[in-house]
This record gives C-alpha cells, sequence and structure tokens, in this order.
C-alpha cells in the first residue's frame, strides 16, 4: 500500500512559482538561462512548468524541443556532435526554437555546442545541471557573458506550508515536520514517516555516491562518507581541514589534508553542502581557513546521523540560512573585532546583520552585545525559535524563526 502511494504521490508535480517568477521576465531574451541546484529539488519540473508557459504565450508545440539526457531514449546524444545532428532534424525552418536541456553536466563540451546554438539558430535556451563545475573551469569561458544563473533549492518552509494546503493553518505546528523531513519535494509530497526517511536516503546516496564520487571516479568512498557525516553532525560549527583530519586519523583513517580539501570541494560542487566563508567587516577581507557548513536540506541531518537529539540551535541556523539564499542573498559570517556575528546577508543595497538562536537565556546579552560595536546605520536582527524572547534588546527587533519564513 505504501508503495502504492508512493507512485501515486511521485506523479503529483510540486509547482515552484518563486522560480518561474524570476524567469518569466528572462523569456526571449539572449542569455541562457542556467538553473542550477542539487539533485531532486525540482529542476526537471520548472523546465516542464517553463514549457506550459511558453504555450500559453502562443508558442508552437513545434518550436519547443525537450530533452532530458539521463533518459536513455537520448543517451546516443552525450557527444555534443550527435546532440547538433539531432537538434538540425528538429528544428523548424523560419521559425524561433526554444531549447530545454535537462541534467546537461551529462554531455561532453556543451558549453562549446550552447554558445553554437546561439550563432546557428533563433532560439531561447534553458538549461538544468546539478553540479556547480558546470560553469568553471576552460569551457566555461564560451558562456562568459552569456547566461543567467538560476540557483534552485528544496522547497522553503512557506512553499512546504502551501504544498500541504497549511497556509491557513498555524505555521508553528508544523515547524517540527519541516526540520525533520526538509523541503524535497518527493519528500514533502509522502504521508508516511518510514518512507520519507527512505526517500531522503535515496536522494541522499544518489547525491553522494553518484554526483560527488561517481563523478570524481572515487573508488573506496569511506573517507567520502565520514567527512559528509562529519559535516552534518558539526552543522553551524566553525569547521577546518586540521580538525577534520584530526578526527579521521584518530578513528584509524589514513587521509591526507589535500585529499579532505578536495573532498569538501566535490561536496559543494554537487550542492550537497555549502560553505560559508569568514569575513571581517573592519578589515574588509575574508578570513582564511576555518568556516561553516550547511547541508542543503535539514531532512539529510535526521536520516543519516539517525539521533533525535540533534542540536536543535543548529538546524535553526541551518534553516536561516537556507531561507537567506532561496530570497537571493549572498551570505557571509561576521567578525568585527572580537565579535562573531552568525550571518551578514547581501542583496544589491540590502544589507541585514542577523543572529540566530533557539531562545534567549534569561540575563544573557550575547545575542545583542555581538552587534553593539557595528557602527550605526546597519540592519541588525535577531532570529528567536522562542515565543518569550519577542520584542527587542537594546534597539535591535527579536523576531520568531516562523515570523521570519512566512513573511
Amino acid at each position: 500500500m505504501e508503495e502504492n502511494q508512493y507512485e501515486e504521490n511521485q506523479m503529483k508535480p510540486i509547482d515552484r512559482p518563486l522560480y518561474l517568477k524570476r524567469i518569466e521576465p528572462m523569456i526571449n531574451t539572449e542569455f541562457i538561462k542556467i538553473i542550477t541546484g542539487v539533485r531532486r529539488s525540482g529542476k526537471s519540473y520548472l523546465l516542464l512548468m517553463i514549457k506550459d508557459k511558453l504555450l500559453s504565450m502562443g508558442v508552437d508545440e513545434d518550436q519547443i524541443i525537450y530533452i532530458n539526457f539521463e533518459n536513455p531514449e537520448f543517451f546516443d546524444l552525450l557527444s555534443y556532435k550527435d546532440w547538433y545532428k539531432y537538434l538540425k532534424d528538429k528544428v523548424v525552418a523560419n521559425k524561433k526554437v526554444y531549447l530545454l536541456f535537462d541534467e546537461i553536466q551529462e554531455v561532453s563540451e556543451w558549453q562549446k555546442l550552447i554558445n553554437g546554438l546561439r550563432i546557428a539558430f533563433d532560439s531561447d535556451i534553458y538549461v538544468t545541471g546539478s553540479n556547480a563545475s558546470l560553469l568553471s573551469g576552460e569551457m566555461a569561458t564560451y558562456l562568459t557573458g552569456r547566461y543567467v544563473e538560476i540557483k534552485m533549492l528544496p522547497s522553503t518552509f512557506k512553499e512546504f506550508l502551501h504544498f500541504k494546503k497549511l497556509k491557513n493553518t498555524d505555521p508553528a505546528r508544523h515547524l517540527s515536520e519541516y526540520l525533520e523531513y526538509g523541503g524535497f519535494p518527493s519528500v514533502v509530497l509522502q504521508t508516511n514517516s518510514q518512507l520519507k526517511r527512505d526517500v531522503l536516503s535515496g536522494i541522499y546516496n544518489s547525491i553522494l555516491l553518484r554526483d560527488v564520487a561517481g563523478r570524481a571516479t572515487i573508488k573506496n568512498t569511506e573517507v567520502l562518507e565520514r567527512i559528509a557525516l562529519y559535516l552534518l553532525s558539526n552543522t553551524g560549527q566553525l569547521i577546518s581541514i586540521n580538525k577534520i583530519a584530526n578526527t579521521l586519523r584518530s578513528s584509524g583513517l589514513k587521509v591526507s589534508n589535500n585529499t579532505i580539501e578536495n573532498y569538501l570541494e566535490l561536496l559543494h560542487n554537487a550542492f550537497l553542502f555549502y560553505k560559508v566563508p569568514r569575513f571581517d567587516i573592519r578589515g574588509k577581507k575574508y578570513l582564511r581557513g576555518q568556516g561553516k557548513y550547511y547541508v542543503v536540506d535539514l531532512g539529510f541531518i535526521r536520516s543519516q546521523l539517525q539521533r533525535k537529539n540533534i542540536n536543535r540551535s543548529s538546524k535553526i541556523e541551518n534553516l536561516v540560512y537556507l531561507e537567506l539564499l532561496s530570497r537571493g542573498y549572498e551570505v557571509f559570517l561576521d567578525k568585527y573585532n572580537d565579535k562573531e556575528i552568525d550571518f551578514v546577508a547581501q542583496k544589491d543595497t540590502d544589507v541585514k546583520y542577523i543572529q540566530v538562536t533557539d531562545h534567549i537565556p534569561e540575563n544573557s546579552t550575547r545575542e545583542s552585545d555581538n552587534f553593539l560595536h557595528l557602527p550605526t546605520g546597519y540592519q541588525k536582527i535577531i532570529i528567536t525559535n522562542n515565543w518569550d524572547d519577542v520584542g527587542n534588546i537594546d534597539g535591535i527587533p527579536v523576531i520568531h524563526i516562523i515570523d521570519f519564513l512566512t513573511k
């Protein structure tokens, strides 16, 4: 019964209007629209939403070419030369063509062909990919100045409430579920707890073993898996390569610092973890060495660590970080003199300085003290998970995590 329920739910798509709204102004522009993000976050369905939008605008079906390069039907197109021959036969003469390419990292030298398609056809191009290295390296120079990147994440808490038709209920009642199971669309749709955990484990293993180990041809994955578990166990903590190395070596694993550094980059490139660098406000420079790592979806913490007593404050901090990313902010960890500030979030001229806590201990001023030395004019916010904390401290607004997520 549970298996049938899973298959039925798998057929139900989840709309992501947040991202479609960002893409709509780019339709029929010369820029290549590149949608990046972790596997199973909804990129493929977003392409289908774009297709539906084009059809509603009067574009003919034969003007739209959609290819998913993970579909066996298109495995013979994984060479860019074969791909071009296929497209030449499909493009309708004297009509604009709309090209939608899913999981494009599977095609060798895809950047070279995409740039050529701009010249060969009157085209509007949309692509998705599950690896950050898509837009780095020598091949990426073919696209310099010619693309716009749309960064996609699993669903936000607000989207989660919408998907589950909970918008008219008290959102505070549902935060625990979101913190435990996260926002992957295929997980949100499930009603059975064990099935949620199984789906999460499947997604996690697919990313780790296929998108990371498989792509980098790592045969012995033990070190990679242990590094990933270390990051999950230390969400929101300052982490250095030396700290990871000492932990692994103390358990008998022989591993070099260079290997750890390479594996951290691979985990980042697969969008499984995000590294947030430290920035010295006063010195206006990045601080080398330590940084914090946040996982792309909170469900992975519970599904992989198998512990219920995971630090809730760290999960709240991870949640705030992901929410800021989804809103288009660039996020740093801040240091001003000797005071650590959880986040500085910047989008154009909008800059916010944010402290995050599960609750503010009685008579504690730590959260506000870290702000006191900041120059005046900076927007400062304390986000808490305790309703009794809400108000202000020394003129600094203290808001509940629910209000922050749902506004």
